[in-house]
């Protein structure tokens, strides 16, 4: 019987996401794939830089350490060859990671792979491969460069959301930038009991919420928290929907439009998710932080592109 991952939370990772590969992938942009393999197999023992998901990686893979069970696995899913993929493998074991799987695709779409390895977060810097998760239902991310000088801990794990289009449906996003924040309003004050559809990470938020139950409590090394441009009275909302799923954020910040960025670097994320570029721009200055996209033919994403 082959080994079972449903019942862990399962990473699937790019290189680029991994590792700073930007010199080679810049490379491959300029002059293509011949003069990009050339360079990953000259640099092959070379160890690569840490890149934008690395801290949060490595915190996540020290959950099995500390629990002393399996509760993350770590897939390195790249649309590498697998001789060039060989670097990579020399930095985890340079960096001692615990990740011993990986598809490397030799240039084809990743998308079909992330539910045959039963994949609950991708995190990626290709918008194209992000999108096809996002479409085929898996939560994914597109990282953005890492924030520079940023020393994060890895005995924590501190994970940051926005509400609405990433924890949440896209409904109330829509009503707000369709009919302004008066309807937004009014519209969530008057369904403040009426829990939201899940949105696109609102499994994941699950899925870490049920890891901090194998850790005594309030000695959880996961820690979680909601970062939304929501206040009063739209916030109350949020708490009931999230009573009724059975999750327990540690901390919530509504914010009724201030800036994101000084909150989340206070707060010390290891990434922060949200759909918005406006909030993105800022906040991967001081955090890593990853652009969840909307659903292809959903309304936020024609407006998106309109």
């Amino acid at each position: 019987m082959g080994l079972d991952l449903s019942e862990v939370l399962v990473i699937g990772i790019s290189s680029r996401a991994l590792f700073d590969l930007e010199e080679a992938n810049d490379l491959f942009e300029e002059e293509g794939l011949d003069a990009y393999r050339a360079h990953q197999l000259e640099n092959e023992t070379e160890t690569l830089p840490k890149g934008t998901a690395f801290a949060l990686v490595e915190a996540l893979l020290n959950l099995n350490v500390l629990s002393g069970k399996k509760l993350v696995e770590v897939i390195v899913m790249s649309r590498n060859s697998p001789d060039t993929g060989l670097r990579v493998f020399n930095s985890i074991s340079h960096y001692k990671l615990d990740i011993s799987r990986a598809a490397f695709s030799g240039g084809t779409s990743l998308s079909p792979y992330l539910n045959a390895f039963n994949v609950d977060l991708f995190l990626s810097k290709s918008d194209e491969d992000v999108q096809a998760a996002v479409d085929s239902g898996v939560a994914a991310a597109s990282l953005y460069a890492p924030p520079q000088g940023q020393k994060i801990e890895s005995d924590k794990i501190r994970i940051a959301f926005d509400a609405d289009a990433v924890i949440f449906s896209e409904e109330s996003e829509q009503i707000f930038k369709t009919q302004g924040l008066d309807a937004f309003l009014k519209h969530e004050k008057r369904n403040a009991q009426t829990p939201m559809k899940e949105g696109p990470f609102a499994k994941l938020l699950m899925t870490l919420s049920f890891l901090q139950q194998h850790f005594p409590k309030g000695e959880s090394p996961v820690r979680i928290a909601i970062v939304t441009a929501r206040n009063s009275p739209a916030h109350e909302r949020v708490v009931q929907t999230l009573r009724t799923w059975g999750v327990r954020v540690d901390e919530a910040f509504f914010l009724g439009g201030l800036s994101k960025e000084q909150i989340l670097k206070a707060y010390r994320a290891h990434i922060f998710f949200d759909d918005q570029e406006t909030h993105l721009t800022e906040t991967s200055k001081l955090v890593p932080s990853g652009k969840v996209p909307y659903k292809t033919g959903s309304p936020l994403k024609e407006m998106e592109n309109a």
